[in-house]
């Protein structure tokens, strides 16, 4: 037993129910009753019309299974060590007193300070020696031929 669905409301039609249409183009439409015909030559949109399968699909309706929530899934936390620090130096630090870590980071300051004036004072002697020759550009240094002088007219 073949189930035809109808053109315009989309209900089912079981044998011998039914109207079937023949357009000019040799396309054939099956409709449910003379109401569906009508509206589908009327040229009325099925999904404006309430009782129409579509319509109760595009604005849910009749669904009552999905009532239940859907469960969310609950974020597990795991606790993991850093790139390049042990999971134990991690809680060391963080069980360490806020005094004691204070402490400690100034002193990390103050050492990358130390090292940044010695870079930039070996930086300044090297650079102030090489400062006192003549200026050269890019393209120079790297061998092109310099640009041949404007001449005016």
């Amino acid at each position: 037993m073949k189930l035809e669905i109808c053109s315009f409301s989309g209900h089912k039609i079981y044998p011998s129910k039914g109207k079937t249409y023949v357009r000019i183009d040799s396309r054939s439409f099956r409709f449910i009753n003379g109401k569906s015909e009508s509206y589908f030559l009327q040229r009325l949109n099925p999904r404006k019309i309430k009782w129409t399968v579509i319509y109760r699909r595009l604005n849910k309706k009749g669904i009552t299974e999905e009532i239940a929530k859907k469960r969310s899934r609950r974020t597990v936390k795991h606790e993991r060590a850093v790139a390049g620090v042990s999971w134990d130096a991690i809680r060391a630090k963080r069980n360490q007193k806020p005094d004691a870590r204070a402490a400690a980071r100034q002193a990390a300051i103050a050492k990358s300070k130390e090292a940044k004036k010695a870079a930039a004072a070996t930086k300044k002697t090297t650079t102030g020696s090489a400062a006192q020759g003549a200026k050269v550009s890019k393209q120079g240094a790297k061998g092109f031929a310099p640009k041949a002088a404007a001449t005016s007219r």
